[in-house]
């Protein structure tokens, strides 16, 4: 707690998570809000509010807290004069993960979320000081296991997909082991759950038994629903760096545009500690943060992104297209940009099932690492994502290993990766395979063994990191497009085969067309993609063009199919 001698002071500021305004800025911001006079005890926001409004103290303080009234309640920071509340949830619509309650009365500046975005959207520099606060605000509140708990076993696959959801969603959250937490059982017992009816997730008195991803969505503020009937100009499948990049161009330039995900915002690329080699990131930026950027970007210019909402179906209607979700919902489009991206590959070893999401892992972020600190680690693996997952995690861990089934870093990785692990402390295993997993209830080590000599070595390791390769997402595409050997899909000229129809007569594919008259394909699910967020971003934006391409073509022959 920030106390000095039993007196409550204000919390100092940490690497720009609480930098305070100046006085100039708090002059500006005056006409834009209310001004309103607090009291002692006085909550300006609960944890669990739907919506609240940006608050700027002027006088006084006012505390955050966790668990606000409970027994478990938790002071995380105080803010006096200048100061500003709120995290990242306040600007992507998430609900309140912690409460704000005054202290000592005083006064606060209190403005609506919409007239902060239109401020920050003319405001470059007030925008680019929020954002940094609440990305770290948002570590921070990761880091100390803030807002709703999860209590379950790692055993369980459904407790194993809820805990992957919250962490590829940034979700503030803690973990209670029934295994490991000698606190669970007890909590059971007090919202009359038994061990078996687990996993649960537990948030201000509500108890949800084994909840789908998309209702934890609902409760924490995350899903949108997407809108039915109404045909949209743009719809984007995959909300990664392309299908990002295409919301942001699409929208910004009059296309009604929605963009789906199954998961989460960010894509493969969220799943990354650090990307360094970014236009414009000198010194890198995390594939969430990045995602995070991207979605707010997208939101401000009228894109409608819906997270989680899969897609499991594509048909043509006329001029239009059909998207049909998962959930039984679906949505029709004039245009269809697949950004559906790609998933890590799994390792063909016995026991990987047993171990997945509790030893096992396919993404190196801050939730991952809390997980394995100061224990052994190996990562799997010889290209980007391994090596920016093993410069991170190295920060985390008593000792770490690299396996690589090549006989050099240079193979698939780039050179300033390969140059920062070679100086590291970091052990690299060249030519090598994991063969096994050992372990009795938790991983406890892996067994690795020389291509070249079939010598195996036993390594000490809590916790394995793979990065082989990724497989497209296009199940949902099959039988519709055209796609290559390995199931990407195809573009350009090489989707050709048969001509398309361009008003009276035939034409090739635009550049980003796939085989199907109007629907696009961007990123790693494309044939013959270079697989960096660079280059994602540019097909992402360069479609928009293409779609604008077709949408005029169309409205030339609104009889012919473009």
């Amino acid at each position: 707690m920030s106390q000095a001698a039993g007196q409550l002071v204000e919390t100092p500021d940490r690497d720009g998570a609480f930098p305070r305004l100046t006085e100039d800025r708090l002059a500006e911001l005056a006409g834009e809000g209310e001004r309103r006079r607090t009291h002692a005890g006085q909550v300006l926001f609960a944890e669990g509010d739907e919506s609240y409004d940006f608050h700027v103290v002027l006088d006084g303080l006012v505390a955050v807290v966790d668990g606000y009234g409970g027994p478990d309640e938790r002071l995380i920071a105080v803010h006096g004069r200048g100061r500003f509340l709120g995290e990242l949830g306040l600007l992507t619509g998430q609900a309140a993960f912690f409460t704000a309650v005054v202290r000592e009365p005083g006064e606060v500046l209190v403005l609506p979320v919409a007239r902060l975005r239109s401020i920050i959207s003319q405001d470059t520099a007030l925008g680019d000081l929020l954002l940094r606060a609440y990305f770290m605000r948002r570590e921070l509140l990761i880091g100390l296991g803030a807002g709703f708990r999860i209590i379950g076993s790692r055993f369980s696959p459904d407790a194993r997909r809820l805990r992957e959801f919250v962490a590829r969603n940034r979700l503030p959250h803690r973990w209670i082991d029934l295994e490991n937490d000698e606190t669970a059982e007890a909590l059971l017992r007090e919202v009359g759950v038994a061990p078996q009816q687990t996993p649960v997730v537990i948030w201000r008195g509500k108890v949800l038994r084994n909840p789908s991803n998309e209702e934890l969505a609902r409760v924490v503020g995350l899903a949108r629903h997407a809108p039915e009937e109404a045909t949209c100009d743009l719809l984007v499948v995959g909300a990664g760096p392309s299908g990002l990049a295409a919301s942001v161009y699409g929208a910004s330039e009059g296309l009604d545009t929605i963009t789906l995900d199954a998961v989460a915002t960010g894509g493969q690329a969220g799943t990354s500690s650090k990307i360094e080699n970014y236009l414009g990131f000198p010194a890198g930026i995390s594939g969430a943060e990045l995602g995070e950027r991207a979605a707010i970007q997208a939101r401000k210019f009228g894109a409608d992104i819906v997270v989680p909402a899969e897609a499991v179906g594509l048909e043509s209607e006329q001029d239009r297209q059909r998207v049909r979700l998962a959930d039984g919902g679906e949505l029709l489009a004039r245009t269809v940009i697949v950004a559906s991206g790609a998933h890590y590959r799994r390792l063909s070893i016995p026991r990987l099932e047993e171990f997945e999401g509790d030893g096992v892992y396919y993404a190196a972020t801050l939730t991952e690492a809390r997980m394995c600190a100061g224990d052994p680690v190996v990562v799997v693996g010889g290209g980007n994502s391994a090596g920016q997952a093993t410069l991170f995690l190295s920060h985390h861990t008593a000792e770490l290993r690299l396996v690589v089934r090549g006989d050099s870093l240079a193979g698939d990785m780039s050179r300033y990766l390969a140059d920062r692990i070679e100086r590291s402390r970091v052990e690299v295993l060249l030519g090598s395979e994991v063969r096994e997993l050992e372990g009795d209830g938790r991983l406890e080590g892996v067994v690795v063994e020389s291509r070249d000599s079939g010598e195996r070595r036993r390594l000490a390791a809590s916790a394995l990191f793979v990065f082989i390769g990724a497989d497209p997402h296009t199940q949902w595409l099959q039988g519709q497009l055209k796609l290559d050997r390995k199931g990407f899909v195809l573009t350009g000229p090489a989707a050709a085969g048969t001509l398309l129809q361009q008003g009276r007569g035939p034409r090739q594919p635009l550049l980003l067309e796939t085989s199907r008259p109007g629907v696009l394909a961007v990123g790693d699910v494309r044939s013959g993609s270079i697989k960096r967020v660079a280059s994602a971003v540019g097909e992402g934006s360069i479609s928009v063009h293409l779609v604008h391409e077709f949408l005029e073509r169309a409205d030339r022959h609104p009889h012919h199919v473009p």
